[in-house]
C-alpha cells in the first residue's frame, strides 16, 4: 500500500506584476480519494468488531458527541487509537496589555496530535510520486519508503524556529508571545505552512 502524490510543473509569479514572467516549478499535493461516508465508516467497523451496527451507530454518535462537548470546553480529548485533538486558535500579538481584546483572534482551530502508533505507520507508509510537465505528459515515477512525520506539539512550543515571526503584530517562533495563545493554541506566525505553502516557495497554485 502506498499514499499517492503528484508533481505537477506550473508556472509560478510571486509578484503583482504584469510583466513578471513567472518561473515554473513543480508542485506537488496529495490524489485525493473519494471521502468515505459516515455509514459506511460504521459499516465496517461493525464487521472488524463483530458488534451489531445499530449498537455501532449509537456508540459512534455517543463518542461523537462526548469529544464535542469536551473539546469545545477547552479539555484535550483522546481520540481512540488515533491520537488527541483540542481547541486552538491563532491570533495577532500587541505589546501593550490594554491593547488586548478578542478582536485580535483571528480564527479558532481544532488541533489534531496523531498518536505514535499512527505517526509511526504513516512513516513507514510508502508515497509514489508521479511527475508531469507543463502539458499534462507523465515525466518521472517516484517510490519512498519511509520519511518523517510533523508533529504538531514541536510546531506549537516554537522548536521549528523563528522563520514565521511577523514584526507587524504576529507571533513569534510558532509560539506565543505577548497575546498569543496559551497551551493549545497553534501560533505559526498566523499562517498555515511552515516556510511557504504547498510548493515550499509560499504559494499554492491551485
Amino acid at each position: 500500500m502506498a499514499l499517492k502524490v503528484k508533481a505537477v510543473e506550473r508556472l509560478l509569479k510571486f509578484t503583482n506584476d504584469e510583466n513578471d514572467p513567472g518561473v515554473y516549478r513543480y508542485v506537488m499535493k496529495p490524489e485525493m480519494y473519494s471521502t468515505l461516508s459516515q455509514a459506511k465508516v460504521i459499516k465496517e467497523a461493525a464487521l472488524r468488531s463483530g458488534v451489531n451496527q445499530g449498537v455501532m451507530k449509537a456508540c459512534w454518535d455517543a463518542a461523537g458527541e462526548v469529544i464535542k462537548a469536551w473539546a469545545t470546553e477547552g479539555h484535550s480529548v483522546a481520540l481512540p487509537g488515533l491520537g488527541s485533538m483540542r481547541f486552538g486558535l491563532r491570533s495577532k500579538s500587541v505589546e501593550d496589555v490594554n491593547d488586548v481584546k478578542t478582536g485580535l483572534i483571528k480564527s479558532r482551530r481544532i488541533i489534531f496530535t496523531p498518536s505514535v502508533d499512527l505517526k509511526d505507520e504513516l512513516a513507514d507508509t510508502a508515497i509514489q510520486i508521479t511527475c508531469y510537465d507543463r502539458t499534462g505528459k507523465e515525466v518521472k515515477r517516484v517510490t519512498s519508503t519511509a520519511g518523517e512525520v510533523e508533529d504538531p506539539e514541536q510546531e506549537e512550543n516554537g522548536t521549528t524556529g523563528n522563520e514565521n515571526q511577523n514584526q507587524n503584530g504576529g507571533t513569534t517562533g510558532g509560539g506565543t508571545t505577548g497575546g498569543g495563545t496559551t497551551g493549545g493554541g497553534d501560533n505559526n506566525g498566523g499562517g498555515d505552512n511552515n516556510g511557504g505553502g504547498d510548493n515550499g516557495n509560499g504559494a499554492d497554485p491551485n
